[in-house]
């Protein structure tokens, strides 16, 4: 059988090419492929029989998925039920390819990578990722600051979506609140095609400086703007006939993601626009869905994971929107509208 990988998908696979064997071999030399082959093996038992923490294996487990040596069956937001297939032949293919004795022999290979060569004593919790290397959610108001900057550096393709269907996305709105907009930079892009278009940026306190610099370097005084709050603890603020979600409902679980669509539907004017941005799990982004998943496997206050388009698709029909559509770009967008006779 022939896999043709597109460019996108063979650039970041190669990109992540040595994080992908440190999975393959931890994975060989912890038994877990002897145990996944078989299968089914659902998470819950496979934690218990390897002595590791379950977020932890969910995210190692979604590594082998998006390289495609795993399938997966996940019917609801409980990953303990989550049940793993090998594909046929996998250890056999890892032992013949990188060797039984791999990870001993290139342990310190990374020495500047903490957590390469390491993931087994990794997903046993022995070692972790440190707050001065990744803090979620954010603790001081310097992480939050530097999350959110960091944040903006990944903008580029949902920019260039929303460029691509200005007219139809702000056209007819007046007000957009971004919601966990970062430090405004999305905001500013979208102003920048929809001149008829006011944004604020709703975030922790701890940003608004971000925004307030944003504002002055992007040039919109009166059109930027910011409203503090916490989208999890607080409604969202009404008054707006249009919403965002950009890369925000990924970080969160499935009920948290639904009840911040609820907060949203609840806000919104009648016939208000909701957009979703994200990357969603496709094909041609597994590479991508792997190294968040990697880089998150020593951290277990973060349940960040790719979705499939139809995840939000489904639940805005669920929370009551409609007219929902997927637009085409870098990144795809769903958007959404609250009937114009919801109250």
């Amino acid at each position: 059988m022939t896999v043709t990988l597109s460019p996108r998908a063979l650039m970041s696979l190669l990109a992540n090419g040595p994080k992908a064997m440190d999975v393959l071999e931890t994975a060989l030399t912890m038994g877990l492929l002897d145990a996944l082959e078989p299968g089914p093996a659902r998470l819950d038992a496979l934690a218990a029989r390897f002595g590791v923490r379950p977020l932890r294996l969910y995210k190692f487990l979604d590594c082998l998925e998006s390289l495609g040596f795993l399938t997966r069956s996940e019917s609801g937001d409980d990953i303990a039920t989550v049940s793993y297939r090998a594909v046929p032949g996998l250890r056999e293919a890892v032992v013949a390819v990188v060797g039984p004795n791999a990870q001993e022999r290139d342990r310190d290979r990374y020495p500047w990578r903490r957590l390469h060569g390491r993931l087994a004593e990794s997903l046993r919790g022995e070692v972790s990722m440190s707050d001065d290397d990744f803090a979620w959610p954010p603790q001081t108001d310097e992480q939050t600051a530097d999350f959110e900057r960091s944040m903006a550096v990944g903008l580029g393709p949902v920019i260039e979506t929303t460029r691509r269907h200005a007219d139809r996305l702000w056209s007819d709105r007046r007000r957009l609140l971004d919601v966990g907009g970062g430090d405004g930079t999305l905001a500013a892009h979208l102003l920048d095609s929809a001149p008829g278009l006011r944004a604020d940026v709703y975030n922790l306190p701890a940003v608004e400086p971000l925004v307030r610099a944003t504002r002055v370097d992007r040039g919109h005084p009166d059109r930027l703007g910011f409203v503090g709050g916490d989208f999890l603890a607080e409604p969202l603020p009404a008054g707006y006939d249009a919403m965002s979600f950009v890369r925000v409902l990924h970080d969160w679980p499935n009920e948290v993601a639904r009840r911040l669509v609820e907060k949203a539907y609840a806000a919104l004017e009648p016939g208000g626009l909701l957009v979703i941005g994200e990357e969603f799990r496709t094909p041609d982004r597994l590479a991508m869905q792997f190294f968040w998943s990697y880089f998150l496997i020593g951290v277990d206050s973060c349940v960040s994971r790719l979705r499939e388009v139809e995840f939000y698709t489904g639940l805005l029909k669920e929370v009551g929107f409609e007219r929902v559509a997927v637009l085409s770009g870098a990144w795809e967008l769903v958007t959404a509208y609250k009937p114009e006779t919801a109250r």
